[in-house]
């Protein structure tokens, strides 16, 4: 059953919120550059108002059983999940990448929650903190948490309830150049954030549409 959305978002709040999270991710994919040594390429950012479920097979709608994810909780004006999310398979090839290549399988197997919690902690920040900067807002962002398994099962271990509600679904995939890594990040807002984000992102489009005003004079 698919329900219809109590709130949704204007076409000119749906592109002010896809320009806010394209600049974050870009900002996200610089730091994962420096840290793997090669381009990482973007999707254009999706904004979805779906259901739970939907959401949970948006995240397992990838042809792939095992799933990991870093899980980072936020709260502040704007509260919900963010998720670093990629195919357990190449959860070993990121972290060889990440520590340039010369360890031992062994060490590499020894770091990897270690490395894959450190790698997510700078993504997810990073998009965060930029958008919440851009919105003018400070978020409370918890310490990474490593989940696996199917999209369904890390939808309910990221601690998201489950049943019909609304959420804002937020998802940009991305894959490292010349290496075998891809995945994508998705952030969740309940609809209580996704009122306050409707104000937040009304009021940016009337700073930035009377700062053009003021340049064009």
């Amino acid at each position: 059953m698919i329900l219809q959305a109590p709130l949704t978002l204007t076409e000119l709040e749906q592109d002010s919120l896809t320009e806010l999270a394209n600049i974050g991710v870009s900002r996200a994919a610089a730091n994962l550059r420096i840290m793997v040594g090669s381009e990482v390429l973007l999707s254009v950012p999706s904004v979805q108002i779906v259901t739970r479920e939907q959401a949970a097979a948006l995240i397992g709608d990838r042809k792939i059983d095992r799933l990991i994810a870093v899980h980072q909780a936020f709260e502040g004006a704007l509260a919900g999940r963010a998720l670093l999310i990629f195919p357990e398979t190449q959860s070993l090839e990121l972290v060889r990448a990440i520590t340039g290549g010369g360890l031992p399988l062994e060490d590499i197997i020894g770091l990897e929650q270690e490395a894959l919690a450190e790698t997510g902690n700078i993504i997810l920040n990073g998009c965060l903190a930029t958008i919440a900067n851009m919105l003018e807002q400070t978020l409370k962002i918890s310490l990474p948490e490593i989940l696996s398994g199917s999209g369904s099962e890390i939808f309910a271990l990221s601690g998201a309830p489950a049943g019909e509600a609304i959420v804002l679904f937020l998802y940009i995939n991305f894959s490292v150049k010349n290496r075998d890594i891809g995945g994508y990040i998705a952030v969740l807002m309940d609809l209580p954030s996704l009122t306050t984000l409707k104000m937040l992102l009304g009021r940016l489009i009337v700073q930035m549409t009377q700062s053009n005003r003021s340049d064009a004079h």
